[in-house]
């Protein structure tokens, strides 16, 4: 879906533990590339080509993905992006999160009990075989190289202009973005939309929740139209007053 001039809400129906889930990364494009905010899930490297071509920004023009932060649905396919346009492309991520993403530490989330309870909360009809593979995916979770770092308040030369915001406390590095010239904040995770409704973090996904509450207050300051969650997609209903209570109730 196109938001604005340059900027589109992708996506992504993908089969999770038996259940369907839908995310939405950010596809953003100038004259001078395309730019990708995060990965999707392992495997999901066909999807997003296709969401490309329905977007109608060809494949060879993403000179860029930035990561939100280092959950296994957000790298999940940048080692594909990164095989299959070798060279290419310029990974940028926060200086907290680049050693989860480069795989030098462990996925922040990713404990040994973490994935006993994944792997045991599986449907029983799954087989051995598939069982085996996606213990191993979070035994060895996905990773590429960070090419460069993103510091808050950093405004990117990207389809006008992209504020870089550091919203740590779902992540220690989780970062969101504000699309100037369409007044859009790309919240990734720091926010999510359930119901329709704009809603604050989910205090079982956060790395540190009172850290995550706090980081709300941070979009106050912008003058927002609409947003973007990863989870939830689009909210655009009276939404400054909305992100006003939710830095009020937190």
């Amino acid at each position: 879906m196109q938001i604005a001039n340059g900027i589109h809400m992708l996506e992504l129906e993908v089969l999770i533990m038996g259940q369907t889930n839908v995310i939405y990364p950010i596809l953003l494009s100038d004259s001078d590339g395309a730019v990708l905010i995060d990965t999707g899930y392992p495997g999901n490297y066909p999807l997003l080509c296709k969401a490309f071509e329905q977007a109608s920004v060809p494949l060879e023009h993403l000179k860029t993905i930035v990561i939100s932060h280092q959950d296994i649905d957000h790298i999940g396919s940048l080692p594909a992006f990164l095989t299959e346009m070798p060279g290419k492309l310029t990974v940028l991520a926060s200086q907290l999160e680049k050693p989860y993403i480069e795989g030098e530490k462990m996925l922040i989330k990713v404990t040994p009990e973490a994935i006993e309870r994944a792997v045991a909360s599986l449907p029983a009809n799954v087989s051995p075989e598939w069982r085996k593979a996606f213990r191993a995916n979070l035994e060895n979770p996905p990773k590429g190289k960070v090419h460069g770092i993103l510091e808050d308040g950093q405004v990117l030369a990207i389809a006008g202009g992209l504020q870089v915001i550091l919203t740590p406390g779902h992540t220690p590095g989780h970062l969101s973005f504000y699309h100037i010239p369409s007044k859009t904040l790309i919240a990734a995770d720091a926010l999510v939309v359930a119901d329709g409704q704009l809603m604050g973090p989910i205090p079982a996904y956060c790395y540190d929740y009172e850290l995550a509450k706090q980081s709300i207050k941070k979009f106050a300051a912008y003058d927002i139209e609409t947003v973007i969650c990863y989870h939830g997609g689009l909210f655009h209903d009276k939404t400054n007053a909305r992100i006003a209570e939710l830095a009020t109730e937190h």
